[in-house]
């Protein structure tokens, strides 16, 4: 198939895992870029200011004229926006003008319910899909509510070529991990356990932003104050005995992409317990899920004295990831299977 696939492209965004995964799968991919030309920090603070004042963002890149203009110039299968903040509701109807058998695909990472993660934009054309894609199981009913025609739950994944176990040079277990890490943003909940851990004798380790937001800092909390993208991400999470996994609240997370990039690394975890958790590793065997503080507590305490156990559950949570499709290419043949199903009579 021929798809345009529209979404912010940066180097080590899931937006671009999922594009690569379709030109993977053997189709034409014109891409085009959300934030093509603007420097990341200067896109963010542009995107937002605009989001929270009046839910219009900015379209430096000139994204909804290129849209048109890509669809004057070639036929598309596809159009595929991902998570598409800044396109006008009236750049799709256009589109589908231009188009008529060019489908309309949806797809965001996100709660797309909370007003953090919408722009009037976002609100106003989703009637104009065919169909979007959700990872949030409860967003299916939401989306749906708001006007989109068809909306389809989809779990998250992995990009093989990233997410995958990494041998270490000397030095970089030191360099990136250590006994217990994090690697995410700041969120109180989350700062909330980590200073549990910390209190209890655990030295942990935190990689992310918004951690200046947290006052306490007591002895054994080593708090970096950066990403860890790429290569390094994959390495950093290789190089903790522990990979907590804990979910944004703010979103409703029931799992989130960590949930799956994490035992894709064939690296330990242990995450939030929720049935969608549960539902992808088995408990003990594949993974380790906690439900409080204290139980977080007893968790750590027991596979850090236990490595042997906490390797072969790491080697077990890989496997699962393998075998049972958590892939960006295997959610993809999914999602293009759902695109192309005959429509039901």
């Amino acid at each position: 198939m021929r798809v345009l696939y529209v979404g912010d492209l940066i180097w080590w965004g899931t937006c671009l895992h999922r594009c690569h995964a379709i030109e993977q799968l053997g189709h034409d991919v014109t891409k085009l870029d959300l934030f093509d030309g603007l420097p990341l920090a200067r896109q963010l603070t542009l995107a937002s200011r605009g989001a929270r004042k009046l839910g219009l963002p900015l379209d430096h890149a000139k994204a909804n004229a290129r849209v048109l203009q890509a669809m004057k110039n070639a036929t598309y299968d596809l159009l595929w926006i991902d998570k598409g903040l800044i396109i006008r509701p009236q750049t799709l109807r256009q589109a589908r003008k231009l188009q008529p058998d060019c489908k309309i695909i949806g797809y965001s990472p996100d709660d797309m319910n909370q007003k953090h993660n919408q722009s009037r934009y976002f609100l106003d054309h989703l009637p104009c899909y065919d169909l979007f894609f959700t990872t949030k199981s409860y967003g299916v009913e939401e989306l749906a509510s708001l006007g989109c025609p068809k909306v389809v739950f989809v779990g998250n994944s992995y990009d093989p070529d990233t997410h995958r176990p990494v041998a270490l040079a000397p030095g970089e277990k030191e360099k990136y991990g250590g006994s217990i890490g994090f690697i995410g943003a700041w969120e109180k909940e989350r700062a909330d356990s980590i200073l549990a851990l910390v209190e209890s004798g655990f030295a942990v380790r935190v990689w992310g932003s918004g951690w200046e937001n947290m006052t306490a800092r007591p002895p054994g909390l080593m708090l970096e104050n950066r990403y860890l993208l790429g290569d390094e991400y994959a390495k950093g999470m290789c190089a903790f005995n522990i990979n907590l996994c804990f979910l944004r609240k703010i979103n409703r997370d029931l799992q989130t992409t960590r949930s799956i990039e994490i035992p894709a690394c064939g690296a330990f975890m242990a995450a939030e317990r929720t049935a969608e958790h549960l539902a992808l590793f088995e408990e003990g065997k594949e993974a380790v899920f906690f439900s409080s503080n204290e139980e977080l507590i007893e968790k750590c305490r027991y596979y850090l004295d236990h490595p042997e156990a906490r390797m072969r559950i790491a080697a077990a949570g890989r496997q699962r990831c393998l075998s049972a499709g958590y892939s960006n290419h295997d959610r993809m043949k999914a999602m293009l299977r759902e695109i192309l199903m005959p429509p039901a009579r």
